[in-house]
């Protein structure tokens, strides 16, 4: 390696392993605070407070972002985010979207394509032709994984309501599916747009189930194999455990049996219906989309659940199950610290917390003023924070400030860099989601390629704006490495809250990409 990208990663290392002690004592001590006269000094109408919300708010910065913060305020621009009302994407990315296979084939169709796809390469005689078709399988399943990580690394990257994007990331680590697994990377597209984006501000009951609901949630946690006379309640025990309740709120072991039985039932159309649909029901059937609630596989005996008694009537057991879950006090609580874990500390104040679960059970639920009552709270300001970003953050932010808006025609780098990274969407086989505590990002490892990445988007040498041909593109960006040094993003968002080693650090840079890495790899922005 020669010894200028030597000299480099060293620096940029030596920045980031410093922090490492801090990260030992994160969520530990209350985030360092600076003088008040510091926190509350402006930069072009924006305090450090200003800047230390927005950076809980979103993803992270970029102009657009500034620039409307400034024209509403704290609240207002809040409220406007809560509204979901802002869901725009640049033309060239909503285009780019749009091109996509797996957002623009409806559902039935990919999933025909992909059990038809696994058939032919069954059917193929062992040979040759066994091998390539077995090739081409494995290039076509990737592919489906790969569009769809795509799809939701371009809304989180250009998304204009940085909150939502936000929350849309949360839940689908919350409610996390896992692409391998049997068709599911058929669905992950779909499961992000259509199930949990636009559940994602609004009621908590109607996000479960339109989860529950899912194609990708039903084949990835078993419940298509939940049915009368041979039961399976891997979904029922992690619809408790992981998506509503939490680990010792009380349910017990026969309450994941029962409603392992209110759910039997619950599947997917079968295949043969799934574009002409069933012609004959009997009562009590029930469709939507690709779910399909079949009375024949269901267990209709009345069951015993948290303590209520459910009277065996087919599908609207299920509602009345949801119904009890999402009304217990330890869902509220349990959703409200998950919440505040992501967007405020690893161990945020149990004051926050109780006040966000009062909010939960007084709107029933309601997503938006959950995240209302954190958001306004004296924390989700506070300068200093030790909330280490995870590489799903990292590469988001790094891209908004790098890139500032401009469109990529080319997110396929993006979905490799976040695998590289250790955190692939659609990509934990076990379902309880990436971690999203600090500590498990911290590694020598996870710094070290957190440093590789930085250096890539920081050079400009990378294959973003370079078509599937390997030809330039008319979205070129200006020769060289980004000038984050000169941009009034820089100097309003990032420079006055700098500290004097990553300062240090800057000014030892021999090049424009030197300066980029490190400012990329410096705690300061790797913490939130």
């Amino acid at each position: 390696m020669p010894a200028a990208p030597i000299r480099c990663r060293s620096l940029a290392l030596g920045l980031l392993l410093g922090c490492l002690p801090a990260l030992a004592c994160a969520g530990q001590a209350a985030p360092q605070r600076l003088p008040a006269a510091t926190v509350t000094a402006k930069v072009d109408g924006l305090s450090l407070s200003d800047i230390a919300w927005l950076r809980r708010d979103g993803f992270g910065l970029d102009s657009a972002t500034l620039a409307r913060y400034r024209q509403l305020g704290r609240e207002r621009f809040l409220d406007e985010q809560l509204a979901g009302s802002d869901d725009t994407l640049p033309p060239q990315v909503a285009a780019q979207l749009r091109a996509l296979p797996v957002v623009n084939t409806p559902l039935p169709a990919l999933w025909a394509d992909f059990r038809d796809r696994q058939k032919q390469y069954k059917d193929t005689p062992a040979g040759a032709a066994k091998d390539a078709a077995k090739k081409a399988l494995a290039q076509y399943r990737r592919g489906l994984e790969q569009q769809a990580a795509q799809a939701e690394l371009l809304h989180a990257v250009y998304g204009g309501d940085q909150l939502k994007e936000q929350l849309v990331w949360f839940w689908l680590n919350h409610f996390s599916v896992y692409a391998n697994k049997g068709p599911v990377r058929a669905f992950a597209a779909d499961y992000e747009e259509n199930v949990i984006r636009p559940h994602a501000l609004g009621k908590f009951r109607d996000l479960v189930l339109a989860t529950l609901k899912s194609p990708a949630m039903l084949v990835f946690l078993d419940n298509v194999h939940n049915v009368k006379g041979k039961t399976n309640e891997n979904y029922a025990r992690e619809l408790m455990e992981l998506h509503t309740l939490g680990v010792g709120s009380g349910y017990t072991q026969a309450d994941v049996q029962q409603l392992m039985r209110v759910l039997t039932g619950a599947g997917l159309l079968p295949p043969k219906f799934a574009e002409r649909g069933m012609r004959r029901r009997r009562p009590g059937f029930v469709r939507d989309g690709l779910f399909v609630f079949n009375p024949n596989q269901h267990d209709f005996g009345d069951k015993t659940f948290l303590g209520q008694t459910i009277r065996g009537s087919g599908y609207t057991e299920i509602e009345q199950a949801v119904d009890l879950i999402v009304r217990q006090p330890a869902c509220a609580h349990f959703v409200s610290q998950q919440l505040a874990e992501y967007f405020i500390a690893d161990q945020p104040s149990p004051a926050l917390v109780d006040a966000m679960a009062q909010t939960f059970q007084r709107t029933d639920g309601d997503i938006a003023a959950v995240v209302r009552t954190m958001l306004l709270s004296p924390e989700a300001a506070a300068v200093g924070g030790h909330k280490f970003k995870d590489p799903m953050r990292f590469l988001v932010s790094a891209m908004r400030l790098t890139y500032d808006g401009q469109p990529i025609p080319n997110a396929e780098p993006l979905v490799n860099w976040l695998r590289a990274m250790g955190e692939p969407l659609y990509g934990r086989i076990t379902p309880d989601g990436w971690p999203l505590d600090s500590a498990s990002w911290t590694g020598s490892g996870q710094l070290s390629k957190r440093f590789d990445f930085a250096r890539v988007i920081g050079s400009g040498r990378n294959r973003l704006f370079v078509d599937d041909g390997g030809a330039n593109t008319t979205n070129d960006p200006p020769p060289g490495a980004p000038d984050l040094q000169g941009s009034a993003l820089y100097r309003d968002a990032i420079a006055p809250r700098l500290s004097d080693a990553t300062r240090d650090a800057l000014a030892k840079a021999k090049s424009p990409m030197e300066w980029n890495t490190f400012l990329l790899s410096s705690p300061d922005f790797n913490y939130r």
